[in-house]
Protein backbone atom coordinates (compact mmCIF):
# COMPACT_ATOMS: atom_id res chain seq x y z
CA UNK A 1 0.00 0.00 0.00
CA UNK A 2 1.74 3.72 -0.93
CA UNK A 3 2.17 6.03 1.68
CA UNK A 4 -1.15 7.71 3.35
CA UNK A 5 -1.28 11.57 3.92
CA UNK A 6 -4.09 13.42 5.66
CA UNK A 7 -6.28 16.03 4.53
CA UNK A 8 -8.89 18.23 5.68
CA UNK A 9 -12.22 18.94 3.78
CA UNK A 10 -15.02 21.53 4.93
CA UNK A 11 -18.53 20.61 4.48
CA UNK A 12 -21.55 22.73 5.14
CA UNK A 13 -23.11 20.79 8.14
CA UNK A 14 -26.39 19.40 6.20
CA UNK A 15 -23.98 17.98 3.55
CA UNK A 16 -21.93 16.03 5.96
CA UNK A 17 -24.99 14.46 7.65
CA UNK A 18 -26.61 13.40 3.78
CA UNK A 19 -22.90 11.92 3.49
CA UNK A 20 -22.75 10.14 6.72
CA UNK A 21 -26.26 8.81 6.03
CA UNK A 22 -25.34 7.75 2.85
CA UNK A 23 -22.20 5.96 3.46
CA UNK A 24 -23.90 4.39 6.53
CA UNK A 25 -26.33 2.83 4.30
CA UNK A 26 -23.51 1.49 1.66
CA UNK A 27 -21.64 0.13 4.93
CA UNK A 28 -18.80 1.83 5.15
CA UNK A 29 -16.60 1.69 8.06
CA UNK A 30 -15.61 5.11 7.85
CA UNK A 31 -15.72 8.43 5.69
CA UNK A 32 -12.14 8.13 4.29
CA UNK A 33 -13.20 4.60 2.76
CA UNK A 34 -15.99 6.28 1.40
CA UNK A 35 -14.51 9.37 0.19
CA UNK A 36 -11.36 6.63 -1.56
CA UNK A 37 -13.78 4.88 -3.77
CA UNK A 38 -15.78 7.95 -4.65
CA UNK A 39 -12.26 9.30 -5.77
CA UNK A 40 -11.78 6.10 -7.62
CA UNK A 41 -14.76 6.13 -9.11
CA UNK A 42 -14.25 9.99 -10.97
CA UNK A 43 -10.79 8.72 -11.72
CA UNK A 44 -12.24 5.62 -13.73
CA UNK A 45 -15.19 7.53 -15.45
CA UNK A 46 -12.04 10.47 -16.44
CA UNK A 47 -10.17 7.22 -18.01
CA UNK A 48 -12.74 5.88 -19.78
CA UNK A 49 -13.77 8.82 -21.94
CA UNK A 50 -10.16 7.62 -23.90
CA UNK A 51 -10.96 5.05 -26.37
CA UNK A 52 -7.36 3.79 -26.25
CA UNK A 53 -7.33 3.47 -22.24
CA UNK A 54 -7.82 -0.36 -21.00
CA UNK A 55 -10.50 -1.15 -19.38
CA UNK A 56 -12.68 -4.39 -18.40
CA UNK A 57 -16.57 -5.02 -19.66
CA UNK A 58 -19.84 -6.92 -18.89
CA UNK A 59 -21.77 -6.99 -21.45
CA UNK A 60 -25.51 -7.99 -19.92
CA UNK A 61 -27.78 -9.43 -23.05
CA UNK A 62 -31.42 -10.20 -22.24
CA UNK A 63 -33.14 -11.95 -25.28
CA UNK A 64 -35.12 -15.12 -25.59
CA UNK A 65 -33.44 -18.68 -26.12
CA UNK A 66 -36.14 -19.67 -29.53
CA UNK A 67 -34.03 -17.45 -31.62
CA UNK A 68 -31.46 -20.26 -32.37
CA UNK A 69 -29.61 -18.36 -34.99
CA UNK A 70 -28.92 -15.54 -32.42
CA UNK A 71 -27.14 -17.93 -29.57
CA UNK A 72 -24.63 -18.74 -33.17
CA UNK A 73 -24.28 -15.61 -33.44
CA UNK A 74 -23.07 -14.45 -30.22
CA UNK A 75 -20.87 -17.71 -29.83
CA UNK A 76 -19.62 -16.18 -32.89
CA UNK A 77 -18.63 -13.13 -31.99
CA UNK A 78 -16.97 -14.04 -29.02
CA UNK A 79 -14.86 -16.45 -30.88
CA UNK A 80 -13.82 -13.66 -33.50
CA UNK A 81 -13.19 -11.46 -30.77
CA UNK A 82 -11.69 -14.15 -28.73
CA UNK A 83 -8.72 -11.85 -27.43
CA UNK A 84 -11.11 -9.79 -25.75
CA UNK A 85 -13.56 -11.99 -24.42
CA UNK A 86 -12.72 -12.88 -20.65
CA UNK A 87 -15.31 -15.31 -20.37
CA UNK A 88 -19.19 -15.77 -20.89
CA UNK A 89 -22.01 -16.92 -18.49
CA UNK A 90 -25.10 -18.06 -19.84
CA UNK A 91 -28.58 -17.82 -16.91
CA UNK A 92 -31.78 -19.36 -17.76
CA UNK A 93 -34.11 -16.36 -16.60
CA UNK A 94 -37.43 -18.19 -17.44
CA UNK A 95 -39.12 -20.82 -19.70
CA UNK A 96 -38.21 -17.84 -22.79
CA UNK A 97 -35.99 -15.52 -21.61
CA UNK A 98 -32.33 -16.00 -21.26
CA UNK A 99 -29.27 -13.44 -19.76
CA UNK A 100 -25.86 -13.76 -20.89
CA UNK A 101 -23.24 -11.95 -19.46
CA UNK A 102 -19.62 -11.57 -21.57
CA UNK A 103 -16.76 -10.28 -20.25
CA UNK A 104 -14.65 -8.14 -22.58
CA UNK A 105 -11.13 -6.85 -22.07
CA UNK A 106 -8.95 -4.17 -24.46
CA UNK A 107 -9.41 -0.92 -24.98
CA UNK A 108 -12.67 1.23 -24.77
CA UNK A 109 -13.13 1.92 -27.82
CA UNK A 110 -12.58 -1.82 -29.21
CA UNK A 111 -14.84 -2.95 -26.06
CA UNK A 112 -17.57 0.02 -26.70
CA UNK A 113 -17.23 -1.43 -30.80
CA UNK A 114 -17.64 -5.28 -29.44
CA UNK A 115 -20.66 -4.41 -27.11
CA UNK A 116 -22.63 -2.66 -29.89
CA UNK A 117 -22.50 -5.40 -32.48
CA UNK A 118 -23.77 -7.92 -29.33
CA UNK A 119 -26.53 -5.43 -28.11
CA UNK A 120 -27.44 -5.22 -31.89
CA UNK A 121 -27.85 -8.37 -32.74
CA UNK A 122 -31.77 -9.33 -33.69
CA UNK A 123 -33.51 -10.98 -31.44
CA UNK A 124 -31.98 -8.94 -28.17
CA UNK A 125 -34.45 -7.35 -26.21
CA UNK A 126 -31.76 -5.42 -23.86
CA UNK A 127 -28.54 -5.12 -23.36
CA UNK A 128 -26.17 -2.64 -21.68
CA UNK A 129 -22.86 -2.05 -20.60
CA UNK A 130 -20.60 -1.59 -17.76
CA UNK A 131 -17.16 -0.86 -18.39
CA UNK A 132 -14.67 -0.37 -15.56
CA UNK A 133 -10.95 1.37 -16.33
CA UNK A 134 -8.23 -1.21 -15.10
CA UNK A 135 -6.14 1.45 -14.72
CA UNK A 136 -7.49 3.38 -11.66
CA UNK A 137 -5.86 4.09 -8.68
Amino acid sequence: MSQIERIGVSLETELLCAFDALIAGRGYPSRSEAIRDLIRQEISDEELANPKAEAVAAVFLVYTHHSTKLMAMLTDLQHSHLLQTISSMHIHLDEHNCLEVIVLRGQVGEINKTAENLISLKGVKLGRINLLATDAT
